[in-house]
C-alpha cells in the first residue's frame, strides 16, 4: 500500500498540536514519533527534522509551523493516520501556535518533568482550552537525574481542564514512552468532525512561499473533498483559484491528488501574492454556493466563516494572524 496516497476513513484520523513552554524539547518528542511511525527512514533522520530554518536549528526553538503526515497501528490493530501540526514554544511565536491550533482536534500539553509547568504551558493551554480542543498530558525527560515527576503531575493537575492521571510519562531523548503516546494519541484524542458528503470547506492555517510553485497554502479540510483541478472561492477575499496540485506534508512536500474531509495537506495554485488568500480563510466550493456563504447546519463550528456577521473568538484569532509568505 502506498501510504502517501491512501486516505483513511475520518473516525482513524487523529490532527493534534504539540504544545509547550520553549525549551521543554517538543522538537525532540516530534523527532521521536516521527521516527518511530517509521515515517522517514532512519539513515535520514536528524536531529529537529521538523525546523527547517537555519535559525530554528542553531537556536533549537522552532519559530515557522510545520506539518506532517505519520501512520501508525492502533490499539485495535487497525492502522491510523496522524496528523502532527508542530507549533512554536516561545511566548513570540503565539500567532503561529494560534494557526496551528486553528486545524487540530486535540493538543499534547508537554510538560519538562525538570521544570514543571511554566508560563508559557499555561498560555498555550488557555489558547487550546479556548478552541475546545481535547488535551492529552505528557511528562518529558523522565530519564533526567533533575526530573521530579510527581511535581510535574502536581503542577498538571492544578490546571484547568487537564486530567494529570491520563499523563503519559515519556523521554523524547531515548525514546522511553513513546510507543504508549502514539497508543494514547489515538485511544484519547479525537478524530475530526465534518461531512465528507457536503460541499468543498477548507480552512487555511498558514502558507509559504515556493520559487516555483507560488504561495502554497496550508489546509485543513472540514465537509467535503478538495481536488486537483477544482475551482473553488476564498470565502472573505473573493479570491477565485483553480488548484494545480494538492498533497501533503510526510515531512516532504507529496502530491496526492485530494485531501478528503478531516485532512490537513497543502494547495498549490500558482499564485505569485500572497495577500490574496490569508490565513483564516475558507475555501468553499462556488458552484455549490457562488457567495461563499453556507446555510447554516443549525450546530456551532469551530470553523466559523470569517465573513460571519458575529465570528467566534477562536475566528477572530485566525484571522488576526498574517501570512508568512512572502515572495
Amino acid at each position: 500500500m502506498n501510504r502517501l496516497r491512501s486516505s483513511l476513513p475520518a473516525h482513524r484520523i487523529r490532527n493534534f498540536a504539540i504544545i509547550a513552554h520553549v525549551d521543554h524539547g517538543k522538537s525532540t518528542l516530534a523527532d521521536r514519533l516521527i521516527e518511530a511511525t517509521g515515517t522517514v527512514e532512519a539513515r535520514r533522520m536528524r536531529e529537529q527534522v521538523l525546523d527547517s530554518m537555519d535559525l530554528e536549528r542553531e537556536r533549537g526553538i522552532t519559530i515557522k509551523l510545520q506539518t506532517v503526515r505519520m501512520f501508525a497501528e492502533g490499539p485495535d490493530g487497525e492502522v491510523h493516520q496522524l496528523h502532527l501540526i508542530d507549533t512554536p514554544g516561545h511566548v513570540d511565536f503565539t500567532g503561529e501556535v494560534t494557526r496551528s491550533l486553528a486545524a487540530a482536534d486535540g493538543v499534547l500539553l508537554l510538560v519538562d518533568a525538570t521544570q514543571g509547568v511554566q508560563a508559557q504551558t499555561v498560555a498555550n493551554l488557555r489558547l487550546a482550552n479556548e478552541l475546545g480542543l481535547a488535551v492529552l498530558p505528557v511528562v518529558n525527560k523522565i530519564d533526567s537525574p533533575l526530573a521530579d515527576v510527581a511535581a510535574a503531575l502536581d503542577g498538571l493537575d492544578a490546571l484547568p481542564g487537564v486530567d494529570a492521571a491520563a499523563a503519559v510519562l515519556v523521554s523524547a531523548r531515548t525514546g522511553e514512552g513513546v510507543a504508549e503516546l502514539i497508543e494514547q494519541i489515538i485511544a484519547q484524542l479525537p478524530p475530526p468532525s465534518g461531512d465528507a458528503t457536503a460541499p468543498l470547506r477548507a480552512i487555511v492555517f498558514d502558507s509559504h512561499y515556493d520559487p516555483f510553485a507560488g504561495v502554497v497554502l496550508h489546509v485543513r479540510v472540514v465537509d467535503g473533498t478538495l481536488l486537483a483541478g477544482q475551482r473553488m472561492l476564498a470565502h472573505s477575499s473573493g479570491t477565485s483559484l483553480v488548484p494545480a496540485e494538492v498533497g501533503v506534508f510526510a515531512p516532504a512536500a507529496q502530491v496526492t491528488g485530494a485531501l478528503l474531509a478531516g485532512e490537513v495537506g497543502w494547495v498549490s495554485a500558482a499564485m505569485k501574492d500572497a495577500t490574496l488568500v490569508r490565513p483564516g480563510e475558507i475555501l468553499v466550493d462556488p458552484e455549490a454556493d457562488p457567495t461563499g456563504r453556507r446555510r447554516s447546519s443549525g450546530r456551532p463550528s469551530r470553523w466559523s466563516s470569517p465573513g460571519s456577521t458575529r465570528p467566534g473568538r477562536a475566528t477572530s484569532r485566525r484571522c488576526a494572524a498574517r501570512s508568512n509568505a512572502s515572495p
